[in-house]
């Protein structure tokens, strides 16, 4: 194996382990009444189609619970952490989905510092009692593969994330509005994907 391909070949294998240990993660059970926070860029509040189109109104939908957008276009983590603990002290969501970083890597940001930024989101939301799930971005490329940075954050702060929904939604161009974010169809199939996987881990009941 050539010294240049090493290196890919131990990230994905990284990948695989925090995959598998981290399929073993649930959920606590949300309340009837619980607020989800979804937090994040334009990913979150649904540039590309219409506000009652974007993941977290249609996530509302599904899961007949309380799901605020707090998504920004443009914003980068660090203005990010800024803005969470407020929204967390107003709206004392019980599980906060973050979706952020993807400004920071277009505009080339330190990914340590991103990194950083992201493990304090979370340590945030947690601190306030509510669970969080981690939605990976993936870096510009042909693949559109994950960053490997979320999967370092997932370990770190044994956090539930999910490294599929995104990348694969934004490799499909019939699912997108442009080169980087989705269209309506884009926006459902991302929230069909994360209400799955909240069932699947024990967020919402199984005949919600």
């Amino acid at each position: 194996m050539q010294c240049r391909a090493i290196k890919p070949f131990l990230l994905l294998c990284f990948i695989l382990l925090i995959s598998c240990s981290e399929q073993s993660q649930q959920f606590s059970p949300l309340s009837d009444n619980a607020t989800i926070l979804a937090f994040g860029d334009s990913l979150t509040f649904g540039k590309g189609a219409s506000r009652s189109q974007s993941y977290p109104s249609v996530l509302q939908s599904l899961s007949h619970l309380r799901v605020i957008n707090a998504g920004i276009s443009g914003e980068v983590s660090a203005d990010g952490l800024k803005r969470l603990p407020a929204l967390l002290s107003k709206h004392l969501p019980e599980l906060v989905i973050i979706c952020h970083g993807g400004n920071d890597i277009l505009r080339r940001h330190n990914t340590q510092q991103t990194k950083a930024n992201i493990i304090k989101m979370i340590a945030l939301a947690k601190s306030h009692n509510a669970q969080v799930m981690l939605l990976a971005v993936p870096r510009p490329s042909l693949l559109l593969t994950p960053a490997e940075f979320y999967a370092e954050i997932a370990e770190t702060t044994k956090t539930i994330f999910d490294q599929e929904t995104m990348p694969g939604v934004l490799a499909d161009r019939r699912l997108k509005s442009d080169s980087i974010h989705p269209n309506s169809a884009g926006y459902a199939a991302i929230a069909e994907h994360i209400f799955r996987k909240l069932k699947e881990r024990g967020a919402l009941k199984s005949d919600t």
